[in-house]
């Protein structure tokens, strides 16, 4: 047995098999249990140590060569798989909830795959065509049959896959920097492509315009999902540029750049979040700024960034699953998501309506809550480097907080007689209750996560070291 074919070729092919099972339960709680197991044998199983059961000695060999390409897991990312199985486990068992499951689980599954074989391929050049398919593969989770795709699906389509060309064009240049390092035309070329590759694909402002549209025309807990775990690969993808280029790691240019594209994502999104009248959009805007902190990460002291980097993953997971989660429920009681249709409706869906507004406040770093203890490091780091740049990363966190108590004050604004009538099944108010608990046990207690979190660094040769 060896690692790619446990976390990248089996959950694909498992994937498949449950395309032809349309139970929602039995998806929900098979697709969620089986995640926990691949979670758990990341975190605890070592990879390329001999383990001795009884008479049996069993191996995980850390690669597999594939039409002369291999796939290569490291020990050291144990604890990466670890955290997106488990974090996937935590998206399955709410598949149900959400009415969800018969796209998210099978789909879900290939898609993570894809996603884990991008960083785990070599060449990494391959990793582009990896990052398609599972591009492609979010498309039938968007879509139906019986309508044609909105604008938002095509929009989403258009720009990741411009992204490929760019990627696969710079992956070609850097091997000619390799040969040639002082050849500064060249340098410059490949670092231009790379960082439209990326621009595109972490939808970089003013390239995030499918974002709401998506979530307006889908269901915001399939949206969520991608909005998870698209743009966490891909950071984690984009850091691997980092520590394998010492160039490109100590270019003071792409550290201001990653600075002020970070600071123009969370800014940008705070400041739309607040102005927004529809609580789909809300999110859509708070997942961009989510995206601009993972950057602000990059743009600090690696030794710091980096362990930054990923404290915001899990707070990221658990606070998306919440607030899309949340946002289906209100869908289905409300014809639009719009102020005027959401108008009370905390008395109709109350723990959908709490979810929501906790899960804003932590996308805003409010005290106790799971995005706080990144986003105060955060801000801290950035406060030693630049003053100014801190202080528009507060003005983008003020953004999503006046967001949350906007949404609050609509959702809460209900006719004074009108009766409390809680519409929400027994696994959604299950779901929501778990979740909400989640996002405060997170917010007070952060080092729960550090068993995770701690050899995450270690995955990278040079950066966080």
């Amino acid at each position: 047995m060896n690692a790619p074919t446990l976390w990248i070729i089996f959950p694909i092919g498992l994937g498949i098999l449950l395309l032809f099972i349309n139970n929602q339960r039995f998806l929900s709680l098979v697709g969620g249990s089986i995640a926990v197991i691949l979670a758990a044998i990341a975190q605890f199983v070592p990879i390329e140590v001999a383990l001795r059961v009884g008479s049996l000695s069993l191996r995980l060999d850390s690669g597999i060569t594939i039409l002369g390409r291999s796939l290569m897991i490291p020990p050291t990312e144990g604890s990466l798989l670890a955290l997106i199985y488990g974090a996937a486990a935590l998206w399955f068992f709410g598949a149900e909830a959400s009415r969800t499951a018969t796209r998210l689980v099978p789909l879900g599954f290939m898609i993570i795959a894809l996603m884990v074989a991008s960083i785990a391929v070599q060449p990494f050049l391959y990793a582009a065509l990896f990052i398609e398919m599972a591009i492609l593969l979010a498309i039938p989770m968007l879509t139906s049959i019986y309508r044609p795709p909105g604008r938002g699906v095509v929009r989403f389509l258009i720009y990741q896959t411009l992204a490929m060309p760019f990627i696969l064009l710079a992956g070609w240049l850097l091997a000619g920097v390799e040969a040639s390092p002082g050849d500064l035309a060249l340098t410059a070329q490949s670092a231009a492509m790379l960082g439209m590759g990326f621009a595109f694909l972490l939808a970089i402002f003013p390239l995030y315009s499918w974002i709401p549209l998506l979530i307006e025309e889908n269901s915001p807990y399939l949206v969520g999902f991608l909005l998870w775990i698209l743009p966490t690969i891909t950071i984690i993808f984009g850091a691997g540029f980092l520590d394998r280029y010492s160039w490109l790691r100590s270019s003071p240019q792409l550290i201001l750049a990653l600075r002020y594209v970070g600071l123009l994502m969370v800014v940008t999104g705070g400041a739309f979040a607040a102005f927004q009248r529809h609580l789909g959009r809300i999110m859509a805007y708070g997942s961009i700024a989510e995206t601009g902190f993972s950057l602000l990460s990059l743009s600090l002291d690696l030794n710091l960034g980096i362990p930054i980097l990923f404290l915001l993953i899990p707070a990221r997971a658990l606070g998306l699953a919440v607030w899309s989660l949340s946002l289906t429920i209100i869908k289905e009681n409300v014809e639009t998501m719009r102020f005027g249709e959401a108008r009370g409706i905390l008395r109709v869906t109350p723990l959908a309506g709490a979810g929501m507004i906790i899960a804003t406040l932590s996308a805003g770093a409010f005290p106790l809550l799971a995005g706080f203890p990144s986003r105060l490091a955060l801000w801290e780091g950035l406060s030693r480097e630049s003053v100014g740049a801190a202080l528009w990363m507060a003005i983008g966190i003020a953004g999503l907080l006046i967001s949350a108590f906007r949404s609050l004050a609509v959702i809460s604004m209900a006719d004074e007689y009108t009766a409390w009538t809680a519409r929400e099944s027994f696994t959604q108010m299950t779901m929501l209750g778990l979740g909400m608990i989640g996002l405060f046990l997170l917010g007070l207690f952060p080092q729960a996560v550090h068993f995770f979190l701690a050899n995450l660094p270690l995955m990278f040769e040079q950066l966080g070291r």
